[in-house]
């Protein structure tokens, strides 16, 4: 699952006021391809009387072998001919017109069907996307974790979760107001998008707190790819105000599936994980049953 980043935005109109209909667009085709059969069938007709009134002008005594009777004049033959084809002109040029009204139609609906789309997607991201940080909300995640544990224990294939916590968050919202703790938030956000694979999901998991959810991985890469944030967010995260520096870290959690581990005991291992770090001196990042420490 790849991370995907949606841009927010305020739409004064928030109902699109065409609908599309699909079985209109359907039968909008249906008519269209009855019209283009219809242009098919008259010019294979109108090539059939060409060729007989060619033949007519050009092979006469072909009738007169065939023992045609005399009152058919070759005239009025080759002018019922012309007749029968303007006839099936006019009608071809009737078809033409409504051709263009249908195609024009059938353009239109498609335009409200795309926007129709656009829409949804929007209204999808909305709906899976943290509005702060574009990172996936939480619910999402929960969705997705489900979903790769599920596919680990069918397919027997590695799974780790990463748990993330700002270390001291509430401190930095006191001291320098819910803005810049806001800008915090972004940032580190961009630098597990900057850091993490098209594979992996990263998402927002409640207030300072994000998860990453790395299918295929191990704890010891898991845990390398934490320290990477972590290192990241360091240089990236120092904020002043009034002349004050001040630098904020981040902790790690990390915990690998195990067979039979169901979402709340991988995310349990990953937070006991967490809380070890936090214990431990924070800034720093911890797999469940420990194989390295960084």
């Amino acid at each position: 699952m790849g991370l995907t980043l949606v841009a927010m935005t305020n739409d004064p109109n928030p109902v699109e006021p065409d609908v599309a209909d699909h079985q209109e667009i359907q039968q909008s085709l249906k008519r269209l391809d009855r019209i283009t059969s219809w242009f098919k069938w008259n010019t294979t007709l109108t090539i059939l009387l060409l060729v007989a009134a060619l033949a007519v002008l050009v092979v006469p005594e072909v009738l007169g072998s065939n023992g045609l009777p005399q009152q058919f004049d070759i005239s009025l033959i080759v002018g019922v001919l012309v007749v029968i084809m303007m006839i099936g002109n006019g009608y071809t040029l009737f078809h033409q017109r409504h051709f263009k009204v249908f195609r024009t139609r059938l353009a239109e609906q498609m335009q409200v069907a795309i926007k129709q789309r656009i829409r949804a997607d929007k209204f999808y991201g909305m709906a899976i996307l943290d509005p702060l940080t574009g990172l996936y909300n939480r619910r999402f995640g929960e969705e997705c974790l489900q979903r790769e544990i599920a596919r680990a224990e069918r397919l027997g294939s590695t799974l780790t979760v990463v748990l993330a916590d700002l270390d001291d968050f509430k401190a930095v919202n006191d001291a320098h107001g819910h803005a810049v703790g806001d800008d915090v938030l972004r940032t580190f956000a961009g630098v597990l998008r900057a850091t993490v694979r098209d594979s992996d999901l990263a998402g927002r998991w409640g207030g300072e707190e994000f998860l990453l959810l790395l299918p295929g991985a191990e704890a010891v890469g898991a845990a390398q790819l934490a320290d990477r944030v972590r290192e990241g967010f360091a240089e990236r995260s120092s904020i002043g105000r009034d002349g004050e520096v001040v630098t904020v870290t981040c902790s790690f959690g990390v915990a690998q599936y195990r067979p039979g581990d169901g979402q709340r005991e991988l995310f349990g291992a990953a937070d006991r994980a967490l809380y070890r770090a936090k214990r431990a001196g924070k800034n720093r990042v911890e797999i469940e049953a420990p194989v390295r420490t960084f």
